[in-house]
């Protein structure tokens, strides 16, 4: 591994948790004028880092350790009989990459999107200035794959490109197409990249047992978890 000692890093004071009621929270960050680049992003990717925007970050609480990073193994990944009637349902679907960027087209799904699935969070309402902030980077490793019914934009999975896996930053979708299960296709035809580009995995994040909007992660199975600074596997 790249020796990481001459990074620098960050922790903020507590503030709320934005997953768990009644707790506190602690963020460490990397260094903001630390370059990101696709080394340093996939090596602190395997110590549990995410990123958002253009700051990499994971949990640093003291008295918490609900935050749990989690990943797919791309090549051993098995689909479920409902997995399997989700990717035949949205066989129809084309999907390309673009450069992120903001159009009227891509910023009004993130808004319905935003509204009609998280109007109770952070992020409503939403904006353009606040959505260019969190997911719009000229980076050569970030992608938008837009997911489209013949000419409709209906999902945007934004996407990192990193040595040992791709990262799946954050996934809108249209709310209007509920039997597509388009959130969980879209990470199924992630898991299907990675494979075909023959990388390790795709990281989905942090797992919290009790936050019920985190449950999902766990139907991709085998599921790999960071504990006590080391991968355990889940089949």
């Amino acid at each position: 591994m790249t020796n990481l000692a001459h990074l620098k890093f960050y922790a903020t004071h507590p503030h709320a948790c934005s997953y768990l009621e009644d707790q506190r929270a602690t963020t460490l960050f990397l260094d903001p004028q630390q370059p990101i680049d696709v080394e340093t992003y996939s090596h602190l990717s395997e110590l549990g880092f995410r990123r958002s925007g253009d700051h990499l970050y994971r949990p640093h609480c003291q008295a918490c350790s609900a935050c749990i990073a989690s990943r797919v193994p791309a090549a051993d990944f098995n689909p479920s009989r409902q997995q399997k009637r989700i990717i035949k349902r949205n066989a129809d679907l084309q999907v390309t990459a673009q450069p992120p960027r903001v159009t009227d087209e891509i910023y009004q799904l993130y808004a319905h999107y935003i509204e009609s699935r998280h109007a109770d969070g952070d992020m409503c309402p939403p904006s353009r200035e606040q959505f260019s902030s969190f997911l719009v980077r000229d980076w050569p490793f970030s992608l938008f794959y837009e997911f489209r019914l013949e000419d409709e934009l209906v999902a945007v999975a934004v996407t990192d490109h990193m040595r040992n896996g791709l990262s799946a930053v954050y996934t809108f979708f249209h709310p209007g197409y509920p039997q597509r299960s388009l959130g969980r296709f879209a990470i199924l035809w992630q898991i299907e990249e990675a494979r075909g580009k023959e990388l390790e995995a795709v990281y989905l994040g942090y797992w919290i047992k009790n936050c019920r909007k985190m449950s999902y992660k766990t139907e991709y199975r085998p599921l790999e978890m960071l504990v006590n600074q080391r991968w355990v596997r889940i089949n």
